[in-house]
This record gives C-alpha cells, sequence and structure tokens, in this order.
C-alpha cells in the first residue's frame, strides 16, 4: 500500500499502518536493522558472497533516491540487478512449466472458492483490497513469508504445488502467493512493489477482454494457462475495462526469486527479511 496523503489516500489506496506490513511500515530506523540482521547472519553463517547485500543496506537511501522514477522498490534495493519490467518464460523455466501443467487444478480450487461470492457478505479466507474504482479480492496461501493455513486447507493441491517450485519465496517478508481477482471496472493505480529480488508471476485462471497489465509503460494481457512474469519494483497498474457480461480477471500470484539473486544471497535475504524479525 501507499502512504496516505491528508485525505487518507495517495494512488487509490489507503495507508494501513499495520506494523505487520513490510510496506506499509515506515521504520525509520530499518536500515541500522537491516545491517544488524546481515551481522548477525555473517556471524553464524560466512560474509562470503554478502557484498551487494551489504552494498545495497549500507546505501540504501542513496540507491532509491537514485532510481528513476520508472522503479522505485519501496523497502529494499539489491544493486547490480539486471533491470527489466518484463522476463521472459526461460527466466524462471521449471516453474512456469509446473504452474502451467497444472493450470486446470489450480482454476477448479479457485472456481469452489468463488462459489461462496453468491451471498452479500465477504467469504472467510478473502481479502478486499483498496482501489478507487471496482473491486480486487484477494485469497492468500502465504502472506509475506507466513502460510495462511485456514485457506490453504481450502486450496489442498494448488498449496502442495507451491512445494514443487524450485524459486518459490516462501520464507521471508517478500514472498507471496495468493489467488488475485478484478471484477470489471476495477482500477489499480500505479505503485510500486517493495523490492527488486523478485519476480512475481501471473498464472492467467480468467482472462476476459479489456484487462491489461502496465509495467514500466509497457502494457501486457494476461492469457489463459499462461504465466506473465515481471518485476513488480517498477511502476505498474492493473485494469479491467470489460463488461459484468465478461466476468472477473483472475490469477494465480506466485513471487520467485530473481534469477539474478545468487544461492548464498537468497539464503541470507531470507534470513535477514524473515517473517517477525
Amino acid at each position: 500500500m501507499q502512504a496516505a496523503d491528508a485525505n487518507g489516500l495517495q494512488n487509490g489506496y489507503v495507508y494501513c499502518q499495520s506494523p505487520e506490513c513490510v510496506r506499509c511500515t515506515h521504520n525509520e530506523g530499518l536500515n541500522q536493522k537491516l545491517y544488524h540482521n546481515l551481522q548477525e547472519y555473517a556471524k553464524r553463517y560466512s560474509w562470503s558472497g554478502m557484498g551487494r547485500i551489504h552494498k545495497g543496506i549500507r546505501e540504501q537511501g542513496r540507491y532509491l533516491n537514485s532510481r528513476p522514477s520508472i522503479q522505485k522498490p519501496e523497502v529494499f534495493f539489491l544493486p547490480d540487478l539486471p533491470t527489466t519490467p518484463y522476463f521472459s518464460r526461460d527466466a524462471q523455466k521449471h516453474d512456469v512449466e509446473v504452474l502451467e501443467r497444472n493450470f486446470q487444478t489450480i482454476l477448479c480450487e479457485f472456481e469452489t472458492l468463488y462459489k461462496a461470492f453468491s451471498n452479500c457478505s465477504l467469504p472467510q479466507g478473502w481479502k478486499m483490497n483498496s482501489t478507487p474504482s471496482g473491486e480486487w479480492f484477494t485469497f492468500y496461501l502465504v502472506n509475506q513469508g507466513v502460510c495462511v493455513p485456514r485457506n490453504c486447507r481450502k486450496c489442498p493441491r494448488t498449496y502442495r504445488l507451491l512445494g514443487s517450485l524450485r524459486t518459490c519465496i516462501g520464507n521471508n517478508v517478500f514472498g507471496n502467493a495468493c489467488i488475485s481477482v478484478l471484477s470489471p471496472g476495477t482500477v489499480i493505480t500505479e505503485h510500486y512493489g517493495p523490492t527488486n529480488i523478485r519476480i512475481r508471476c501471473h498464472l492467467g485462471l480468467k482472462t476476459p477482454n479489456g484487462c491489461e497489465l502496465v509495467v514500466g509503460g509497457e502494457p501486457q494481457c494476461w492469457a489463459e494457462g499462461r504465466c506473465l512474469l515481471f518485476d513488480d519494483s517498477f511502476l505498474h497498474a492493473a485494469f479491467h475495462e470489460g463488461s459484468a457480461e465478461d466476468g472477473p480477471r483472475v490469477v494465480f500470484m506466485v513471487d520467485l526469486w530473481h534469477p539474478n539473486v545468487a544461492a548464498a544471497e537468497r539464503q541470507a535475504l531470507d534470513f535477514i527479511f524473515a517473517p517477525g524479525r
């Protein structure tokens, strides 16, 4: 979420002020905390391979202030990563193929869940997100590195699939897995994600006409049964401009490691950004 202005909104988003939210908690001592976590990790394991992380934490403010406005991760920037709004499917080929092979499984579990929307109240486990128009619902299996057991029990086959992904971020606050639903007429206004260490993967479940994702000024459309990979630390927005007859746009979203984050760096970042640390 984006920080609020005097009216409580910025770019159509409500600032949630939750102490659990990595994006919405503006902690002036964040760099000191991260550096402490890095030092603790290095004492337990090694400083080997920690150069970029150390550089990123040490010069975090300078990096974020000097970044072009098209890419400004809100929490942590890892320097010297290749920068592009969209990634090819080959960037994480194994995980893309696993998700696409299991498209029907994920779609069936979503359709069972979505039947609960026939009544007026928001079904248990679903979250409504703030948007300037329309409705945006999410159903999290993993939320900021924390498994949501009640929701996972409702999508057991989808949850098990996460365990077969090689690059799924599951142990730090930058990792999420959820079903994301946009109703017709919904606009998710431009915003930045928290970090550039991940690739956000959208598997299209229902992709009617009039739906579009714009990342770094470049538009793309979702396709059913296909994965779309992008870096959400770039300025990005989403739209569903179809009619009520078209139905919702639905994707299964999962966060994967950026392919140029080394194994030693992943281990350290899991430690430094562990939920609750």
